[in-house]
């Protein structure tokens, strides 16, 4: 079954098809919330079924090298690691009640989102932007860049023990406007201390369903969202992707090409025989958008029941601190103490509430 609705939809739907034997492709941001991926995993344990996330990205070779390269040593011990979004711009609104159109079910569209007038604001590609139905962008592109970042640290299986997140809100919380931000700038610290930085990038303004113009950025926000100690080319980035440091060398990839010294050198000096591979491997030169071999991967293991490369464990991870994030910086940039064990925020019942949301009847999840 190939499962392709907004993030709201996307547990419920793939938990009961996993249930009723099928096995899945389920598109990616994974879930909705935290909980609801730790039931999407004991499900698919249970169930025993295939199921492969839409996260294209690790099935295309251009990544695959960048976590090779990391992985096997070519820029020496990682020194920092910057991930970066384009700012997709969510100002507007606000939006009046419509007539809901004769062809849509909307109640059956809210599902377990709570109950809202129909607007053509809340359908189609602008579903991104409103809490109700998704995460915005921290787990929309979150989930393709957050993930070849966790792969490359070696830590698709952990995540974070700490996250700290700031956002601006461009409608400033109006109702009836988009509520998810725009710009944002986390700090995801592992448990070796090492610093992960996310954020959207500043500089790289675009523009995705029917929404106003981009909002500027003043030199006072840029200082209360990334503090002063955040570094200059995080600050002003003009470029989704994800920049790996190390102390011999630099490699940074993203859906345009992957750079860095350590690439050049691959010609003359490629990985030896014995060194870390990712699995199903995608040539590094390919042009064609990755999605057909990722695809190809899916039924590969449905026939061979083998686990694909963007599995739910590994993507519920990937998406945890996605959730993370947004959790953080909705609660005004609080500090966010992880458990990655456990798979539970720790010392804050508010936040920990958050890792799951109040479900409307009678679609709730179970």
């Amino acid at each position: 079954m190939i499962q392709c609705t907004p993030d709201h939809w996307h547990t419920k739907i793939n938990v009961e098809a996993l249930r009723a034997g099928k096995d899945v492709y389920g598109e990616k941001p994974l879930t909705l919330t935290i909980d609801e991926g730790k039931l999407l995993c004991k499900t698919v344990a249970e169930t025993k079924r295939v199921f492969q996330t839409g996260s294209r990205q690790r099935s295309d070779g251009r990544f695959q090298t960048a976590v090779e390269l990391v992985r096997n040593g070519r820029i020496g011990k990682l020194t920092a690691l910057h991930i970066a979004v384009p700012f997709f711009t969510t100002k507007g609104g606000p939006y009046p009640p419509e007539e809901v159109p004769k062809e849509i079910d909307w109640d059956l569209y809210q599902g377990q989102a709570p109950l809202a007038p129909f607007s053509s604001h809340r359908i189609n590609a602008v579903w991104r932007w409103w809490y109700d139905y998704a995460g915005g962008i921290v787990t929309d592109w979150g989930n393709h860049h957050v993930d070849i970042a966790q792969w490359g640290l070696n830590q698709e299986h952990s995540g974070p023990v700490s996250v700290e997140a700031r956002a601006l809100f461009p409608n400033e919380g109006k109702a009836d406007c988009y509520n998810t931000p725009d710009r944002f700038f986390s700090r995801m610290t592992y448990a070796d201390g090492f610093e992960v930085l996310y954020s959207a990038a500043i500089n790289e303004r675009l523009v995705y369903g029917a929404v106003d113009k981009h909002v500027e950025t003043t030199a006072e926000q840029l200082d209360w969202m990334f503090g002063k100690d955040c570094p200059e080319e995080v600050r002003d980035n003009n470029r989704n992707g994800i920049m790996f440091i190390g102390e011999q060398g630099r490699v940074f990839v993203n859906r345009g090409g992957i750079y860095g010294k350590p690439v050049e050198e691959l010609k003359e000096n490629p990985l030896p025989e014995d060194a870390w591979r990712a699995p199903h491997r995608a040539p590094l030169d390919a042009k064609e958008e990755s999605t057909g071999f990722h695809m190809e991967n899916f039924f590969d293991c449905v026939r061979t029941r083998k686990e694909p490369v963007a599995s739910a464990a590994v993507e519920h991870r990937t998406i945890t601190a996605c959730h993370l994030t947004n959790i953080s910086l909705r609660l005004g940039g609080r500090q966010l103490q992880w458990d990655p064990v456990k798979e539970e925020i720790v010392g804050d019942s508010e936040a920990k509430a958050m890792q799951s949301r109040k479900q409307r009847e009678p679609y709730t999840i179970s």
